[in-house]
């Protein structure tokens, strides 16, 4: 029993142990790919081959990019909800979303009987008028010689007005449902009514089948104008200050990532969200028929210019996460400086401030020879 106790407490501490050295050589594979060299110096030969160029870090205007994304969207006054006033059946129809039309251009046709009663309504209502026109004017001469009661003559002329009333409230309704009531006659009636496209634009939605019944209140079609197609894009309210009416936006689609779409921002949103977000509405300077309500886009948004620290992109190598520069001390001396890079744009890449690199000659060319040299010396 005294044997196999003390093995235990012999184990115990083998065990810490190893986890120790475990930690060790741990913390040493990740200390092993750092560079600990903040200084670099190069022979004749190795400046030569290195092809080393040279920049001053200066206060320049920069412009850059904001990366967004946002769906197309179209203003209500662009988009129409097509319906039937008087309901009916739908007997023809060759809509299909996506497709185009034209102002007058039949979209459906429609049956039912309630069309036959409404034009025999107006024309029997016209037929009526002549007789009761002429009744009334015939009152009008008779009282004027007292030949008539005014009593009578007052009744004629309420018919009369009476008649008009009823003719045009019908000539109104045959004009609801599409018919002309001046080419009206007993000769031409119909049972069917077509549906006219009341805009330019393309087809949106299709909601019912050739057999159904369409009740008053029923949507058939939505179709959609183009001209006013807009991209109403989500922004950081900390973005707004870089941004003004008219800002450049590049648009494309996850599908399509090559082709870009030319936008200029319309419109900038005056409500935060919750969020931070802040809506911008952006006009297309070519409308294209896959642009689509509802589609998701990605855009790059062109940002106000400004004054700053900027480099050329050549100039800052990366290692571990970390940013670097190399700045010349003196002949083939050359310090390795972290720096925090900031936006990029036209090939230049922007620096938070640090004095150090004010009016300092910058590795342009061959910035990443020196860093691999660097490393190679820490190893």
């Amino acid at each position: 029993m005294f044997k196999h106790k003390n093995i235990g407490l012999l184990i115990l501490p083998l065990i810490a142990l190893f986890q120790s050295c475990g930690n060790k050589a741990t913390q040493a594979d990740k200390k092993e790919n750092e560079i600990k060299v903040q200084e670099v110096v190069l022979t004749d030969a190795q400046m030569k081959n290195a092809s080393i160029g040279f920049d001053t870090a200066k206060i320049v205007k920069l412009s850059g990019t904001i990366k967004v994304n946002g769906v197309i969207d179209v203003p209500p006054q662009n988009m129409v909800s097509v319906s039937l006033p008087l309901g009916g059946f739908l007997v023809r129809t060759k809509l299909l979303p996506g497709m185009h039309l034209n102002k007058g251009d039949v979209i459906a046709v429609m049956e039912d009987q309630q069309y036959i009663q409404l034009q025999q309504d107006y024309l029997t209502a016209k037929a009526r008028f002549s007789f009761i026109e002429k009744e009334y004017q015939r009152q009008a001469e008779l009282n004027q010689s007292k030949a008539s009661s005014d009593k009578m003559f007052e009744q004629a002329k309420s018919d009369y007005q009476s008649q008009k009333i009823l003719i045009n409230a019908l000539a109104e309704k045959l004009k609801l449902i599409g018919l002309d009531p001046s080419h009206l006659n007993e000769n031409n009636m119909s049972k069917s009514i077509n549906v006219y496209s009341p805009i330019n634009g393309f087809v949106s939605k299709v909601n019912v089948n050739i057999g159904r019944y369409i009740n008053p209140s029923d949507v058939m079609f939505e179709l959609v104008n183009p001209d006013d197609i807009h991209l109403n894009l989500t922004i950081y309210e900390k973005d707004l200050q870089s941004l003004h009416i008219g800002s450049k936006v590049k648009a494309f689609t996850n599908n399509n990532p090559e082709r870009l779409y030319d936008c200029d921002v319309i419109l900038i949103g005056q409500d935060v969200s919750k969020e931070g977000f802040v809506q911008v509405h952006c006009h297309f300077h070519t409308y294209s028929n896959i642009l689509i309500p509802g589609m998701y886009m990605n855009a790059e948004l062109e940002s106000d210019s400004k004054m700053a620290l900027a480099l050329p992109e050549s100039a800052v190598v990366s290692h571990e996460g970390v940013e670097f520069v190399f700045v010349e001390k003196s002949n083939k001396h050359f310090e390795m400086l972290a720096v925090k890079t900031l936006s990029r744009s036209n090939g230049k890449v922007e620096i938070e401030e640090n004095a150090q690199l004010i009016g300092a000659k910058i590795v342009v060319n061959g910035a990443y020879d020196l860093l691999m040299m660097a490393k190679n010396t820490a190893e």
